[in-house]
């Protein structure tokens, strides 16, 4: 009887191990462990926190999405069609938020539904790699032809400029940077390279001239002369310099940051967790988070290049570049070597919002992982063909 018992239970988690087989729990439990870092540093121990409690239900309920996208058939998604549904949808839900979003900081960004806010600009971000994935699936082969490269751009220059008037400056510059990324992974040639650059240098001529708002312009002055204003627009980058460097080799202490505790690093929860953290942790904890984002990383790309076809391939790296541009922006603005534009740290920051996105990201990446050896080469050839 005992043995029988035991032979059920070994058959059912069995089981259900061979079904969680396709999981890089490498990647879950690196991505889970920056989650927690996160958590650690944004809360206080002396009194309730409200960030800190949110942020527990957010990471369960990330979990939770990550777990159930990652045993979900996505090759639906190579389906033209469906990307292009998902886009068009997208791009109303950005029109709507000008009409119904709800005004945080001077920006039209987020939809207040009383119980909980959502800012639409974070799983947009996945759409426009869905989108170029499948652009640059079909049409990998003529790159070379800078008519994809502009065909592209303007596919995500929809989605920058309804991300740009809210106005959200940060996330519009990391759906440009998205896109250049997954352009250069893409094949293109080398002129073409310097004209995107000059493309890009002119349109920064124009924002500057006829669309950055007064408190935008002086963030790009503070970024080449941040100690020019540290009372006024420099005051977040200077004691966020501050705070980074306090740290020293070991830190403070977990909960000791006086920079952020008493108030000194404004939303240390989000913009500056960096700082608080290496506050708190020093050089060594700093050593030890950039490590645990570089396996993130590593274990994305490694992914991606054993897609099953050139559309999972090119969703890997796309979510890998999205991932380091959050996190060289961050950081930079963290220490002061880029302008603060309230971008948030993957899996770190506190945020319903961007937390969802990530580990939706990464479920999805297993989702593809899980059929990446199934796929017959003539469903590879009709993809290419837009069958």
């Amino acid at each position: 009887m005992r043995e029988s018992i035991v032979n059920v239970i070994t058959s059912i988690f069995g089981r259900r191990l061979e079904q969680a087989s396709h999981i890089d729990w490498i990647l879950f439990f690196s991505a889970l462990l920056i989650s927690l870092a996160g958590l650690v540093t944004m809360n206080s121990f002396a009194s309730e926190n409200f960030y800190f409690q949110r942020q527990v239900i957010w990471i369960l309920i990330s979990v939770i999405v990550f777990f159930i996208c990652s045993f979900i058939d996505f090759r639906f998604l190579r389906r033209t069609w469906v990307v292009v549904s998902i886009f068009s949808l997208s791009s109303f839900v950005l029109i709507i938020l000008f009409v119904l979003g709800h005004v945080v900081k001077g920006a039209q960004s987020w939809f207040d539904l009383g119980f909980l806010s959502f800012q639409p600009s974070d799983p947009i971000k996945l759409v426009v790699i869905l989108i170029l994935a499948k652009y640059f699936t079909r049409r990998h082969i003529e790159i070379a032809n800078i008519r994809h490269i502009l065909v592209s751009g303007f596919y995500v220059a929809v989605i920058f400029l309804l991300v740009f008037l809210q106005p959200d400056f940060g996330s519009a510059i990391i759906i440009f940077l998205l896109w250049l990324g997954m352009v250069l992974v893409s094949g293109i040639s080398k002129k073409h390279l310097l004209a995107v650059f000059f493309i890009g240098l002119a349109s920064f001529f124009i924002l500057w001239s006829f669309v950055f708002q007064d408190y935008q312009k002086q963030r790009i002055v503070n970024f080449v002369y941040p100690l020019a204003d540290i009372r006024g627009t420099g005051y977040n980058a200077y004691q966020s310099t501050i705070a980074v460097g306090s740290g020293k080799v070991l830190g403070k202490g977990i909960g000791y940051g006086t920079q952020s505790k008493l108030k000194f690093l404004p939303e240390y929860e989000t913009d500056f967790i960096f700082a608080a953290f290496a506050e708190e942790w020093g050089f060594v904890g700093v050593i030890i988070l950039f490590a645990l984002f570089g396996v993130v990383i590593w274990r994305i790309l490694r992914n991606a290049i054993h897609g099953d076809s050139n559309f999972e391939i090119l969703f890997g790296m796309g979510l890998a570049i999205l991932f380091m541009v959050h996190f060289i922006i961050h950081v930079g603005m963290n220490i002061g070597l880029l302008p603060v534009t309230g971008t948030t740290i993957p899996f770190m920051s506190y945020g319903g919002s961007h937390l969802l996105t990530e580990f939706t990201g990464l479920g999805i990446l297993m989702g593809m992982r899980k059929y990446r050896r199934t796929a017959h080469k003539d469903m590879m050839k009709n993809e290419f063909l837009g069958i």
